[in-house]
């Protein structure tokens, strides 16, 4: 998680929101992404989404079979739907995300029957430091739109 962590804080200073990633196989890292969605425009450059096209890429295969994706926040529908059909096995994350998390807060995508894959999810890895990173990126967001209003006033 700490590598996952290191590249949330990539995310910050880069003005994104401060999520990071990084899967795992044999105890190396082959992938590693954080947010990216503003410096590239595209809703889709997510820190997961980004870690697992670089992590098939490294394999030259789609089917991530035997790793485990660390990401600090619990992954949206779009990236658990990449998860399970990329095939990862196992998900640690950091903090649940109660308005989009589809890997047990608002969803549960990770052991729906009704899919032929399921991956197995280990919560609360490090918890406060994934939640502290978030809150801390959005109080200073509100803080510098506070100050440019009252600037442009």
């Amino acid at each position: 998680m700490e590598f996952a962590l290191r590249e949330a804080r990539k995310a910050a200073r880069q003005g994104e929101v401060p999520i990071g990633a990084v899967i795992v196989r044999d105890g190396s890292i082959i992938g590693r992404g954080f947010n990216r969605r503003e410096a590239r425009r595209d809703p889709s450059a997510h820190a997961e989404m980004i870690a697992i096209r670089q992590a098939a890429r490294k394999l030259d295969n789609w089917r991530l079979t035997g790793t485990t994706l660390y990401v600090t926040l619990e992954p949206c529908v779009m990236c658990m739907g990449a998860i399970l059909l990329s095939r990862i096995d196992r998900v640690v994350f950091g903090c649940h995300d109660p308005k989009g998390g589809a890997a047990g807060s608002l969803y549960d995508l990770s052991d729906d029957a009704r899919l032929n894959h399921r991956v197995e999810i280990v919560s609360r890895v490090r918890e406060e430091e994934c939640s502290t990173i978030l809150k801390d990126f959005f109080a200073g967001l509100r803080a510098r739109n506070k100050a440019r209003k009252k600037a442009n006033n």
